[in-house]
């Protein structure tokens, strides 16, 4: 089983997380970034760093990710894609993304992102605090023992 992380935007203790669960469940990590990053010291992560340009990470994921393994990302043009390829998708938030919310999900996101671009409301997320952090660890759990069943 293989586990792909959208690294770039990925808060770090959710990376921490997965590569917490591959060396105790032994399966592979790979992070996928736009830019340069530090690569963790275990045998199990990999990392790919794609050339520069929009959406590189993004279709790089797409095109190598297969059914029957995860990729975490908080994008959610990025998981609609996965979604429809058959691919698991987590966000790091813990909430997962499937063909049952795929809609809501891109709906609102079109929706916040048309608030921000008319300067009617800021930008960003909360902060990934301990509640975040539990909730991701929680369903990552699930969707990774309901995967290695498969």
């Amino acid at each position: 089983m293989r586990v792909w992380i959208d690294a770039d935007a990925c808060p770090r203790a959710a990376k921490d997380q997965v590569i917490k669960f591959a060396l105790k469940r032994k399966f592979e990590v790979v992070l996928v970034a736009g830019q340069s990053q530090v690569k963790p010291a275990f045998a199990c992560v990999q990392l790919v760093v794609v050339p520069s340009g929009p959406d590189a990470a993004d279709d790089y994921l797409v095109e190598n990710a297969v059914p029957g393994e995860l990729v975490i990302c908080s994008d959610v043009p990025l998981a609609d894609r996965l979604v429809k390829k058959g691919v698991v998708v987590l966000d790091p938030r813990g909430r997962e993304f499937d063909e049952r919310n795929m809609g809501e999900r891109l709906a609102v996101r079109n929706l916040l992102t048309d608030l921000r671009d008319q300067g009617q409301m800021g930008g960003g997320q909360a902060a990934y605090g301990e509640k975040e952090r539990q909730a991701f660890a929680n369903t990552l759990d699930r969707l990774l023992t309901k995967l290695s069943r498969r």
